[in-house]
C-alpha cells in the first residue's frame, strides 16, 4: 500500500465545511459553509475561493446538467445561477413544520436530487429529534418523500450497479441500506449495514470509490472509515488532525484524492487552538483507491 499523506489544503476556515463535490472540468471543488449560508469553489489550480451568498442555512449544491447548481437551502430546493449569483426557489418541503432545514445531499445515477431534513440544532449535533424526512427532487421539479421521522439526515450513495442505496441518520449512529428501485427512484426493505464503535463518533458524509467501498467521515471521531457495505466490516481508518470531520468525495486526477471537510462551530478557544484547522478542508492522497464522478441534476 502506498502511503498516506493528509494536507490541509482549503485554509480558511468555515464554522461547518460541508458537501464536497469535485468539478472536473475546472479542477475545482464545491462545498457548503452551512452556518455562513456560502457555497464556496475552491480552485485546486489557482488555491483561490469564490463564494456566493445564500439567504439561510445551506445544507448541500450538487451541480445541475443544464449548467449552474441546485441547492437544499432552508426548507427549499433552488437553482443557482453562479454567474448572476442568483438562486431561484424551485420546490419547498416541510411545509407543515417550523424548525427543520436541509442537511446533506446528493444526486442518484438517474439525475434525481436526494436531500434530507433536519431539526433545527440547539447546539452542535444536537438537534429535537424526528423532525426530519428524506426527500427526492424529480427532473420535472416534482418532490418525492420517502420517509419521515429522521433524527439528523446525513450521508448517502448509491452502489456502483446502482441495486443500493446507502444513507446515514446520524443520530441512530449507524449506516443502513435500502433497495434501491432505479427506474423509479424508490427504496425499500431497509437494514443495518455497520453500527459505529464508540470511539468512532457521529456518523456524517460519505461517498463511494469505484471498488464499491463507502467511506464516511464521523463527526466528533476525527477520522473516516472505509466500509466493505457487503460484509459489514471496517476496512480501514483515516485520522485528521482535526476531531469535527464532517463529509467527504473524491476528486483530483483520476479521482485519486480523498478530500474532507471540517468544522468548529461550538468549539471553545482553547479547543480551536488545539486544531488551528478545525473547519478547514483536507486532502488525503496515498490511498490506493479512486473514487467516481459525481451526478448531476437532470432537471
Amino acid at each position: 500500500m502506498s502511503s498516506i499523506k493528509v494536507e490541509c489544503v482549503v485554509k480558511e476556515p468555515s464554522e461547518v465545511t460541508e458537501g464536497p463535490v469535485w468539478e472536473e472540468k475546472d479542477s475545482s471543488l464545491l462545498y457548503v459553509d452551512i452556518t455562513g449560508k456560502r457555497i464556496n469553489r475552491w480552485s485546486s489550480l489557482t488555491n483561490q475561493i469564490e463564494s456566493m451568498s445564500t439567504e439561510t442555512f445551506v445544507g448541500c449544491v450538487v451541480p445541475r446538467r443544464s449548467g449552474g447548481y441546485v441547492i437544499g437551502e432552508g426548507t427549499h430546493f433552488a437553482a443557482v445561477d453562479w454567474q448572476k449569483r442568483s438562486i431561484t426557489t424551485i420546490a419547498h418541503v416541510d411545509t407543515d413544520k417550523s424548525k427543520t432545514r436541509f442537511n446533506d445531499g446528493k444526486v442518484d445515477p438517474a439525475g434525481r436530487f436526494f436531500a434530507g431534513t433536519m431539526g433545527l440544532e440547539v447546539r452542535p449535533a444536537e438537534v429535537e429529534k424526528k423532525q426530519g424526512s428524506l426527500y427526492s427532487l424529480q427532473a420535472d421539479h416534482s418532490v418525492i418523500k420517502h420517509f419521515d421521522q429522521v433524527d439528523l439526515s446525513n450521508g448517502l450513495d448509491w452502489s456502483l450497479d446502482h441495486r443500493y442505496f446507502y444513507y446515514i441518520d446520524s443520530l441512530k449512529f449507524m449506516l443502513e441500506v435500502f433497495d434501491y428501485d432505479m427506474q423509479t427512484g424508490a427504496i425499500s426493505n431497509r437494514r443495518t449495514v455497520y453500527q459505529l464503535e464508540k470511539d468512532e463518533g457521529i456518523p456524517d458524509g460519505m461517498c463511494i470509490d469505484a471498488e464499491g467501498k463507502l467511506w464516511m467521515a464521523c463527526y466528533s471521531g476525527g477520522r473516516v472509515l472505509r466500509i466493505d457495505p457487503q460484509t459489514g466490516t471496517r476496512l480501514q481508518t483515516v485520522k485528521l488532525p482535526v476531531a469535527r470531520t464532517t463529509s467527504c468525495c473524491f476528486g483530483g486526477k483520476d479521482y485519486t484524492d480523498l478530500y474532507v471537510t471540517s468544522a468548529y462551530k461550538g468549539m471553545d478557544e482553547e479547543a480551536r487552538a488545539q486544531q488551528p484547522q478545525a473547519g478547514c478542508i483536507f486532502k488525503v492522497s496515498g490511498l490506493g483507491v479512486k473514487g467516481i464522478p459525481p451526478n448531476s441534476f437532470a432537471g
